[in-house]
């Protein structure tokens, strides 16, 4: 009797060990009664051409890329999906059925997935998002918001040149870059309030904002989750918005590379995000 070949993914970065994937696809492997393994892979900048020639020859499914590999390995797959190419940067490769190495992203995936489940009634056409940043994570944002029919997206950040520079990148009349002084203005008739910067996570500087002028029903969403509630999230809460919190959009985009690599489209629910919360105390 042939024993199931034992498959194998993981995650990439430099560093790595602060990594709570492993324990993400741990969880399903062991739910979904998977024979595989997921893997931190320590990978250096200069060595990532090599790590990926390794990864066309050793049996591999694929890998999650994290920080600061996200737009370099652009460069070195054979194809990239839509999503890769809207967002600039690639979170997860996979292979075809042809035997290319395709490059994907689901970090904007995650993000909306995560804002509809945790706002249920959520319908993004005919609303206005303020997002503070204009890094990697306020690109997925931003195209997953504008995919999804939000009508009005305020760019702001601090350096407003880089807010300029992403909005004209992306080349949607809907994106408007403002000055972070004028952040308390544009805060007027908001319907989401995203931060995507990693101001208030855990060892960082707070994200100091005045949100006063934000509507008590606006939604306020920080993608930081450890903590899981941000100083943003708490006097959000405090005055009677909606808040969600960072973990889900982590849990979110995992799910398309688990599919990918093992052949089940796995759940996202309450007794996974409990075990990572446990694994983050």
């Amino acid at each position: 009797m042939t024993l199931p070949r034992v498959k194998i993914a993981g995650v990439v970065g430099d560093p790595i060990s602060h990594s709570l994937s492993p324990v993400l696809h741990g969880y399903w492997l062991k739910k979904y009664d998977i024979k595989g393994e997921y893997e931190a892979f320590h990978v250096a900048p200069n060595e990532l051409p090599d790590f990926i020639k390794r990864l066309k020859t050793n049996k591999i499914e694929g890998v999650n890329f994290t920080v600061p590999h996200k737009e370099s390995v652009m460069g070195l797959v054979d194809e990239l999906d839509s999503a890769a190419e809207k967002i600039g940067a690639v979170n997860t490769v996979y292979f075809t059925d042809e035997g290319k190495l395709l490059g994907s992203n689901t970090d904007g995936y995650g993000f909306i997935k995560n804002l509809k489940q945790s706002i249920t009634n959520w319908i993004s056409t005919n609303k206005v998002a303020v997002i503070i940043g204009a890094g990697g994570a306020a690109r997925a944002a931003t195209v997953s918001l504008l995919d999804d029919g939000i009508d009005e997206i305020r760019l702001i950040n601090r350096t407003h040149s880089r807010a300029v520079a992403l909005s004209e990148e992306i080349g949607d009349k809907r994106i408007k870059a403002i000055l972070w002084d004028d952040y308390e203005q544009a805060l007027l008739g908001a319907d989401l309030l995203v931060n995507v910067t990693t101001l208030g996570m855990t060892g960082q500087p707070e994200l100091v904002l005045n949100i006063n002028n934000l509507p008590i029903g606006a939604v306020v969403y920080d993608i930081v989750y450890n903590p899981l509630e941000t100083d943003l999230l708490k006097r959000a809460r405090e005055r009677g918005n909606k808040t969600v919190d960072g973990l889900g959009m982590l849990l979110h985009q995992a799910a398309p590379g688990f599919k990918a690599w093992f052949g089940i489209f796995p759940e996202v629910d309450d007794d996974l995000r409990h075990h990572l919360i446990k694994a983050l105390a």
